[in-house]
């Protein structure tokens, strides 16, 4: 098993721009607004683009390889992820997505929470993230009257920030080039769409909205290796994100439970594993199987990485870094 490259996948939009060529020579004509990076939808399946199964579609590579691709704890029914870039040069659609509840019962489709990690940011780039001062009655009222300002909550927003999504929590962004780290769903509910002509889903909408959201700009708890930093920023059952900002090489293995992601939106580097090396650069996601095994991050480069947790196993590796960094400060004093 080897780290797994994939074929872009640009989706033209009408908030879309030109933004995703600072880091890709193959950006197709028109305004690119998504490049599915790793998808393995009912709709959109990436296809391998490097090494021995270079050609084949994700979801037959995992019937073929099944737990050495997914590991033994991800369900084989239903790929959990979907890993986008999206170059947001206008608005999008003031939007809300479904939990799984909703968007089982009446989609067909899995819910979505997802993550936004800020790659580059114009001077007014903002985001909406959530309602302020206004109940479901009066957010009704003010969109009947075309009116829904003051009811958002807008913020304006910078590159590094990275903010976490739940189902059911109001949003849109503009100005903004992000990396979006999502459940496997394309369910999106638009409440309103800047007269753009496409289609609203108002009532839906209405139904999963949770007036009570808000979300906050991740700090995140950074910890530092030899040679590597990382940074745990947020986690639910749905999908663990942190970050590493390599500066000579870090060490890491595979879980056999498990696969990872990783997004490179900074600098270049190897990926070192028993069999061989693979280039990784700015702008590249690869897939690292569940039977990997050990390989080594090695050069100058930041990486995303997005799984599928254990919870308890996880707090429990946060609470030791935790007190790792208590005694490394209790032995400065």
């Amino acid at each position: 098993m080897y780290p797994l490259k994939f074929e872009h996948i640009y989706v033209n939009k009408v908030w879309g721009g030109r933004n995703l060529s600072t880091f890709r020579e193959d950006l197709p004509s028109g305004e690119i607004g998504e490049s599915w990076e790793i998808a393995c939808h009912k709709d959109v399946i990436s296809i391998i683009a490097n090494g021995k199964y270079k050609g084949m579609k994700l979801d037959e590579l995992i019937l073929k390889e099944r737990e050495d691709i997914l590991g033994t704890e991800i369900s084989k029914e239903h790929f959990p992820l979907l890993i986008k870039f999206l170059d947001a040069q206008s608005k999008l659609s003031i939007q809300v997505h479904p939990n799984d509840f909703y968007a089982i019962e009446n989609e067909n489709d899995l819910g979505k929470t997802e993550a936004w990690v800020v790659l580059e940011a114009e001077e007014n780039a903002n985001m909406i993230l959530g309602i302020k001062d206004c109940s479901p009655e009066g957010f009704r009222e003010a969109l009947e009257k075309g009116n829904l300002e003051p009811c958002l909550h807008r913020i304006s927003v910078k590159k590094g920030d990275v903010y976490f999504i739940q189902s059911g929590l109001i949003h849109t962004m503009e100005g903004v080039l992000v990396a979006e780290i999502q459940q496997n769903s394309d369910t999106t509910y638009r409440v309103y769409d800047y007269n753009r002509g496409r289609e609203l889903h108002i009532k839906k909408a209405m139904d999963v909205m949770d007036f009570s959201l808000h979300a906050r700009k991740a700090s995140g708890l950074c910890t530092q290796g030899e040679g590597y930093e990382k940074t745990y920023y947020c986690y639910d059952h749905n999908f663990s994100l942190e970050k590493y900002k390599i500066e000579s090489s870090c060490i890491e293995k595979s879980d056999k439970e498990r696969f990872y992601i990783f997004i490179c939106i900074d600098g270049e580097g190897l990926i070192r594993y028993s069999n061989g090396i693979e280039e990784i650069r700015k702008g590249d996601t690869l897939f690292i199987p569940a039977g990997l095994g050990t390989y080594t991050l090695d050069g100058n480069f930041t990486l995303l990485k997005a799984y599928v947790p254990n919870i308890k196993k996880l707090e429990k590796e946060i609470l030791g870094e935790i007190k790792y960094l208590s005694d490394c400060y209790e032995a400065h004093l």
